[in-house]
């Protein structure tokens, strides 16, 4: 089959996050939380249609027992279709590409409604199937069944409109020097106070094996003693910089972390590098000690 994008509620609250089963969960205030890198499969989000495929998944209709008390809100909508076209728009696709064969909610999917039978119709009642997934398809209580054709509208819209200008961009306000591990390392200080360093040069200054994949935008930790938390503060695109992501090479690929590419170089957050490879952290001045684990 084709590459396809799969939409998917998680029947959690609005703050479940969790790796493994999706690439990437949206929490009810439309953050993102990044898990595994795009270009891997997972195993276990839709039904026999896991190969070439990538799982988005909004944190949504967990009420028990009625879920729509955990309606999908707007801010998770949004977000989710932004995500969706950066997708589509990476893989070189247009606002024309966007259709049932590539994009595709679990409730159309579990009812094999691109017409690739893949197996029983587990999907919705209303479409002949057995009720058990019916993911968007309805994007609020008593909504009509077309859910599925309005987030690809969404979707087409995104595509179809312009890149972030330079004037909403994160801006570096100045630039300064810290220490890390013993040695100065230069960075740079935003406009929210926070310091940012070369990813390669963090990399390169505690000697962690990497590789940087400049196609991909990712960089490829080799390094077997990282352990990724998945923070609920991750790096997101409403900074207006192209992202990068920092993940481990393995098979699922889990994300560490996500800098912004500035001048064709990656840059990440000084604080979330250290607590993600275990660096002990002092302040005033804000220092980088050795790396010591958990």
């Amino acid at each position: 089959m084709p590459a396809t994008i799969y939409l998917h509620w998680a029947a959690t609250p609005y703050t479940w996050v969790r790796s493994g089963h999706y690439h990437t969960i949206i929490s009810g205030d439309g953050r993102l939380n990044r898990l595994h890198a795009y270009s891997v499969d997972l195993p276990a989000h839709t039904y026999r249609r896991n190969s070439n495929s990538v799982a988005l998944s909004c944190a949504c209709m967990g009420g028990q027992p009625d879920p729509w008390t955990i309606p999908p809100t707007e801010a998770q909508l949004e977000a989710m279709c932004q995500e969706a076209a950066r997708i589509a728009a990476s893989w070189g696709w247009s606002a024309g590409d966007i259709s049932l064969q590539t994009v595709m909610t679990h409730a159309e999917a579990a009812s094999n409604r691109d017409g690739h039978w893949m197996h029983d119709n587990y999907g919705p009642v209303i479409w002949g199937g057995s009720g058990e997934r019916w993911d968007f398809l309805q994007l609020s209580r008593n909504g009509p069944p077309t859910g599925g054709d309005e987030l690809r509208q969404r979707i087409r819209r995104y595509l179809s409109e312009p890149e972030a200008t330079a004037s909403s961009r994160l801006e570096f306000r100045r630039a300064s020097t810290m220490k890390a591990c013993g040695r100065e390392l230069v960075v740079e200080i935003d406009a929210n106070g926070t310091s940012w360093a070369l990813a390669a040069e963090l990399l390169e200054l505690y000697e962690i094996p990497y590789e940087w994949e400049a196609s991909r935008r990712r960089i490829l930790i080799g390094s077997l003693d990282v352990a990724p938390t998945f923070q609920d503060d991750q790096v997101q695109p409403s900074v207006g910089w192209p992202l990068f992501e920092m993940g481990l090479q393995r098979g699922d690929a889990p994300l560490i972390l996500r800098g912004i590419v500035r001048e064709n170089r990656a840059w990440c957050r000084v604080l979330e590098f250290a607590e993600e490879f275990g660096i002990s952290v002092s302040y005033e001045p804000f220092m980088l000690w050795e790396r010591r684990g958990g």
